[in-house]
């Protein structure tokens, strides 16, 4: 009975309204999240890995928010360039549309063909996307994913053989996924993630994210005596450090980017 009165007495949870609006800036165009959230006091403007949000009280008129992102336009095109520079107001990838494709720090362009299955190979000059007649915008997003996947899989595959000697033992798992900060991490179990956006960076940082986690096995923590099992498998992690802390925010917002289903 207690339990049943507590239910009845506890507010349901606020109701969080998401849509989305675009805006031009310059000579492109964007896509803004609009957050309508009953927790919120004011109207804010935030730009991260993800994009663009506009957080609205619920009080707040869908023309004042209008009105705040235009008044906002300078510093959300100032944020967006600092993330990602151009690249970050590119236009996505069209289904069925001429473009390019990012993979391993370059950009591949994309062959269209009509298959029975949603597919998508890449070879050293281009990506070839093979898509059923009907296949709309989830299906292509779903057969991205799939595709950075397998050459996540690929690369770690490659590289791990020359790693695992005197690591004691290997990762028991590898699990490619979206991570909105993080390269990667290393679970207790042994189970190693490595964020999709690696595999759109060049070669060399990838490999040393993975080093990075390899070396966790050995030290759970970032001692003095981690780095060391690190500059001792891959001298140059300074560098690719380096490159994922200047570019880190670009890769994650492409990939994001080539993700989302694009509206018709």
């Amino acid at each position: 009975m207690a339990s049943l009165f507590r239910r009845l007495i506890t507010p349901a949870a606020p109701v969080i309204q998401r849509d989305t609006v675009r805006l031009r800036l310059d000579d492109a165009e964007i896509e803004v999240l609009r957050v309508r959230d009953p927790r919120a006091r004011r109207l804010k403007l935030s730009v991260d890995e993800r994009g663009a949000r506009l957080t609205m009280p619920l009080r707040a008129s869908l023309v004042s928010g209008e009105r705040f992102l235009q008044a906002n336009r300078q510093w959300l095109q100032q944020q967006l360039a600092r993330l990602g520079g151009d690249g970050l107001l590119a236009p996505a990838l069209q289904l069925r549309q001429p473009g390019v494709l990012p993979l391993r720090g370059a950009l591949l362009p994309v062959q269209w063909q009509e298959g029975r299955f949603a597919r998508i190979e890449a070879t050293a000059d281009a990506v070839s996307i093979e898509l059923p007649a009907r296949a709309g915008e989830p299906a292509l997003r779903r057969a991205l994913r799939e595709f950075y996947e397998v050459q996540v899989r690929a690369d770690v595959g490659q590289w791990l053989p020359r790693y695992l000697p005197g690591l004691g033992r290997a990762p028991t798992r590898l699990r490619p996924k979206v991570m909105s900060s993080q390269w990667g991490s290393l679970a207790p179990d042994g189970s190693m993630a490595l964020d999709l956006a690696l595999v759109l960076a060049r070669p060399s940082a990838f490999e040393y994210v993975l080093v990075h986690e390899l070396c966790h096995l050995l030290q759970a923590n970032h001692s003095p005596a981690f780095w060391a099992e690190v500059e001792a498998r891959f001298p140059a992690w300074r560098d690719e450090r380096d490159y994922l802390r200047e570019e880190g925010r670009r890769l994650k917002s492409t990939l994001h980017q080539l993700l989302r289903a694009q509206p018709a």
